[in-house]
């Protein structure tokens, strides 16, 4: 199986400009890879010291940044590389200040991975979550440097733990520590033999626990909520709109509604303000706008999502009226409100513990929307009872941050 790996990597590696040609997403993916080892190269001095860790995509990265920000505390004098494998996660973040470097994971073909070791020569490297490139945690491993992976998730139907996945339960051995986000990964990955394994929990819990502590304040969207019950869609599909609509259009105006899409382009976010029959305005048309007459707002813009929580007395987190995949619900729960979803949320663990607390509702058609939402629009004991329950699930759920720490401190120093 090792071996029929590194074919496919290889192949794979090599088509990687012809790949390019197929859409524009894995233009990024090929083209971002083109330069990596130069601007490595150009950028680490040999004496610095650095700490490296590799995300997925962005909501790895998420899961990362508390852990860096701890990490960047206590060792000023070392740098962070980032790394991402896909262009979602890279393009989005690819200028954040946070992290020294930022770059792609070249393929894991062996001599990538062992030309990317020699390069950062890392003191410490921290995987996130998932992805067990076995070529780079071999070199690792030969290096004498440790690899650790956080907020890891483990499933039965992985090739970990399937007849033929010796090759894959072997990558394993060169981890060094394993923090784990539930009892059922600390399960499978303890019967393959493996004691290196801590119940930590999600380090996002920790990062979201920290918004509630910023200044969230933004003039316009105290201007435009004006003392109205506001009710915020949060990363919104068409399918979560097919669902919302209608609901919008007959409330009253005691309501008001922050719509922040999924996707910004023009032709999504007019299109939308095109079925809403209340008086609605686009961010970039709010200028001059008298914004406490309109009931609906359309964020047509991006980084300003987290404080728009702070402003809802109830959630819609879109993603999973569709396939594309639930957004994240910890960021508005960390604020104490009611979280409503769409339908399709099998895989995402965080949403079904809300869901059973009662503090999470699930619909799967416009009239469920419609009857949840009026109990919850009605009923302000019930809203705020639902809305205790998932600021208690974001607060009895923190810590994983410092765990991990704890270990990583014996590891670097």
């Amino acid at each position: 199986m090792g071996i029929l790996y590194n074919i496919f990597i290889a192949i794979f590696n090599s088509i990687l400009p012809i790949i390019g040609l197929l859409s524009p997403k894995l233009k990024l993916f090929a083209n971002g890879r083109k330069t990596v080892f130069e601007t490595l190269e150009q950028y680490f001095p040999s004496q610095d010291r650095i700490i490296w860790f590799h995300c997925a995509s962005l909501g790895e990265y998420e899961q990362g940044v508390p852990v860096i920000e701890e990490l960047k505390k206590k060792y000023s004098d070392h740098k962070v590389l980032v790394t991402f494998f896909s262009p979602s996660g890279y393009e989005a973040k690819k200028n954040s200040t946070l992290a020294d470097i930022i770059v792609y994971l070249p393929m894991d073909t062996n001599a990538n991975a062992i030309r990317f070791i020699q390069l950062v020569k890392p003191e410490l490297a921290v995987f996130v979550k998932y992805e067990f490139w076995p070529n780079y945690l071999k070199v690792l491993q030969n290096k004498n440097v440790p690899a650790v992976f956080i907020s890891a998730t483990f499933r039965e139907d992985q090739a970990f733990f399937k007849w033929y996945g010796g090759f894959m339960r072997k990558t394993l051995q060169t981890v060094d520590h394993f923090f784990v986000q539930d009892k059922i990964s600390q399960t499978l990955i303890e019967k393959q033999g493996f004691a290196n394994v801590t119940l930590s929990g999600d380090t996002r819990f920790d990062r979201v626990s920290h918004q509630i502590e910023m200044d969230n304040h933004v003039d316009f969207i105290s201007e435009f909520i004006n003392e109205r019950l506001c009710i915020v869609m949060g990363s919104s599909w068409p399918e979560d709109e097919e669902v919302f609509i209608d609901y919008i259009n007959e409330v009253s105006d005691k309501v008001c509604f922050i719509i922040a899409p999924h996707e910004i382009k023009d032709n999504i976010t007019n299109t939308l303000k095109r079925k809403i029959k209340k008086k609605a305005v686009l961010y970039s048309e709010k200028e001059g706008k008298v914004l406490k007459d309109q009931q609906v707002f359309i964020m047509n813009t991006i980084g300003y999502l987290s404080r728009v929580y702070s402003y809802a007395d109830i959630a819609y987190v879109g993603g999973a009226m569709g396939t594309g995949g639930l957004h994240n619900i910890l960021e508005p729960a960390t604020f104490g409100i009611p979280i409503v979803i769409g339908k399709n949320f099998e895989k995402f663990r965080e949403a079904k513990q809300l869901q059973k607390l009662a503090g999470l509702f699930s619909v799967s058609s416009a009239d469920e929307f419609n009857q949840v939402l009026h109990k919850l629009v009605e009923d302000k004991k019930f809203r705020e009872k639902t809305g205790m329950i998932s600021g208690h699930f974001i607060n009895s759920n923190t810590g994983a941050t410092a765990m991990i720490m704890a270990y990583l401190i014996k590891k670097i120093n």
